[in-house]
Parts: C-alpha cells; structure tokens; sequence
C-alpha cells in the first residue's frame, strides 16, 4: 500500500487503539514498544482537546512551529514561513504550534482563525494541534480542518514566530518535524513515520482481537466468565 493508503485507513481506529499498537502495553505481542510508556512524552496530557469532535479522527506529518510575542531583536521568520514548511512536508500534514506566551496572557492568545487556516489548508494540512487557544469555531468547523487545543479565545495582540520545524513540546508530548500524529476526542499521539506500515498492521489485528474480547466480556454472566477471558488476570497487567 501507498503511505497516503496507509494514512487514510489509520482513521478507521480511534486513537488509544493507536497508542496501544505504539507503546502503551510493551509486553503485548501486538505493542512495538516504541517508547517507555511513561517516562516519555509521546501522547497529549488532559490540557489539550478535541474542539470539533463531530469532524472526525486526522492523520499526519508534524510540521512544527514556535509563537511568541515579538522580538525586537529576531525578526526574520513570519507565517509565510510556516507556509513554506507545509508546502515542502509530505502531506497530508498536521500544524503542531507551541506556544510561548507569559503567563498573564497565554489563556487569551486567538492564535489561529478562518485567515490562517484556510491558508494552511490549501497546502494540505487537516488539523492544528497547539498548547494554546485559538478562534473562529464556526468557519474552521465549516472548512473541515480540526483544533486540538487548550481551548478558545476570541482576540489576540501582537505576536510573531520565533522557530520553525524544530523539536517542539504540546500538552505533555515531544514531537518533531516529520513524525506522524494520529488524533481524535481522545487525544493525540505520535510515532516514528518510518513505522507506518507496522503499525496499520498490528492495529487491524488490535482491533480484531478487542472486538472478540469485548463481544465476550459484554455476554459474560459471572465473574467467574470475565476471569476467564482476562486470562486470570486484571485488566492492565502487564502480563495480561
């Protein structure tokens, strides 16, 4: 399969099946072990959410940027920048923003609206993951683009960008330019591109083993039953 095959079939399964393929259970046949699940900063804390659930699940490659308020003393990069980096990425791809705001003003920055996404979007980005607020509800849920954020604010002041695709830092995950980014209502998590095909593979196989798993919890009359089809285990052991 192509990768935009592969991409396009990676939204079928929500994104904790994803990070279950990627990290989450190391002892798993089935998990890659890509990262240590948790001293590793590989999917978003409970600072970021889906703003536009109803609009689907999105797969991408991060490309990365810094905003912060103006410098008088670096002022060579602007959002045309930004553009230029969507443009080059292999698509589609996801616009990954931290946020470097002071504290005062960090919960009132709209940092993106209907102008920059619709932008974005024309160069093939579908979502925009960010540490941070951002506006337009209405036209961003009408242009189908997706918001994974701190939430939203209506205004903004002056602000520039200060780096683009370098290794940024979003609600509790590290990403850098290129990873792929899987998100939903859940949250987002990221894996190495080079990891695609495995992890389509093992998450079809996931999703196959958790249906029949599911099936059988769900029709169990005993705890004697539900014993059984944990293995004798509880759920979450390692082992298990």
């Amino acid at each position: 399969m192509k990768p935009e095959s592969m991409l396009e079939e990676l939204k079928n399964f929500d994104t904790p099946t994803i990070t279950n393929v990627v990290a989450t259970y190391p002892e798993s046949p089935l998990c890659l072990g890509l990262y240590n699940p948790w001293s590793e900063n590989w999917y978003t804390d409970q600072t970021i959410r889906c703003l536009l659930p109803e609009l689907g699940r999105r797969v991408g490659y991060a490309v990365t940027c810094v905003y912060g308020l103006p410098d008088p003393n670096f002022a060579r990069l602007s959002f045309m920048h930004v553009l230029d980096a969507l443009e080059a990425a292999p698509k589609p791809t996801i616009l990954v923003i931290e946020q470097k705001f002071p504290p005062e003003i960090a919960g009132k920055v709209g940092l993106a609206g209907g102008n920059m996404v619709s932008a974005m979007r024309s160069l093939g980005c579908v979502a925009l993951l960010s540490n941070g607020p951002s506006r337009d509800l209405n036209e961003i849920r009408e242009l189908n683009f997706q918001y994974m954020l701190s939430g939203v604010s209506a205004g903004h002041g002056a602000m520039a960008v200060q780096a683009v695709n370098v290794p940024v830092s979003v609600g509790g995950m590290d990403v850098a330019p290129g990873e792929l980014i899987h998100m939903d209502e859940n949250g987002a998590c990221k894996f190495p591109a080079e990891h695609l095909g495995a992890v389509l593979n093992n998450a079809r196989a996931l999703q196959k083993e958790e249906a029949a798993r599911m099936q059988a919890l769900q029709g169990a009359k005993s705890a004697a039953e539900l014993r059984a089809i944990f293995g004798g285990h509880s759920y979450g052991d390692a082992d298990a």
